[in-house]
């Protein structure tokens, strides 16, 4: 599932003209509503944090802002899960849900526990069912919360000051946004490429 904007849509004319609201709305959406998972949440960040380079975002009150609504989102995804429990998985596919989708987070909710919300902040579709399934899953909040603000700022923290910290220290880094944003797409699968490997070294 690509991050990209739709329709070959330059995304840093979207993110100027939707400003601090529409990006944290934006963020939040994608991190807690389970029809949202196509929202293009990494590319928005690192687009918001070149853009805060540029002088047209203050990068913390951002970093802040971006955090608090990838937390919230997700508690909001947690009550969710928790409220609807498995009949989620009895909802039919539709032009926008797609039982596949759910079926794949299961499995990887399953395979790395409380990691997944960490990791799976990083990776497309991912980042916005695992909330949902702690929630069926009944994991305690507690430990919910705890990994759920871990994951938020690191994935706010890290992609978006890699905007910032590029758009500051590249010359006309503006015209390479698009094979930049495409690469952080195919990077957004390598911690899940490293787990799997780690989890494949310590069973030989």
């Amino acid at each position: 599932m690509s991050i990209l904007p739709p329709f070959g849509t330059d995304i840093e004319i979207i993110v100027r003209n939707i400003g601090y609201i529409g990006v944290f709305l934006i963020i939040f959406a994608e991190s807690s509503l389970f029809f949202s998972f196509f929202l293009p949440g990494s590319s928005l960040l690192f687009t918001a944090g070149f853009l805060a380079s540029q002088g047209f975002f203050n990068i913390w009150f951002l970093f802040a802002g971006l955090s608090l609504a990838a937390i919230v989102g997700d508690n909001v995804g947690y009550w969710f899960g928790s409220r609807v429990g498995q009949k989620i998985f009895e909802k039919e596919d539709s032009h926008i849900f797609k039982k596949k989708h759910l079926e794949k987070t299961r499995i990887f909710f399953e395979q790395y526990g409380t990691r997944s919300l960490v990791i799976g902040r990083f990776i497309p579709i991912v980042r916005t069912f695992v909330p949902i399934l702690a929630g069926v899953g009944s994991m305690k909040y507690r430990t919910f919360f705890q990994y759920n603000v871990i994951g938020g700022i690191m994935w706010c923290g890290l992609v978006t000051f890699l905007g910032y910290f590029l758009g500051k220290t590249i010359p006309n880094v503006e015209h390479f946004l698009l094979p930049i944003v495409a690469l952080i797409v195919f990077a957004s699968f390598v911690p899940v490429l490293l787990e799997i490997r780690k989890k494949d070294s310590s069973t030989t």
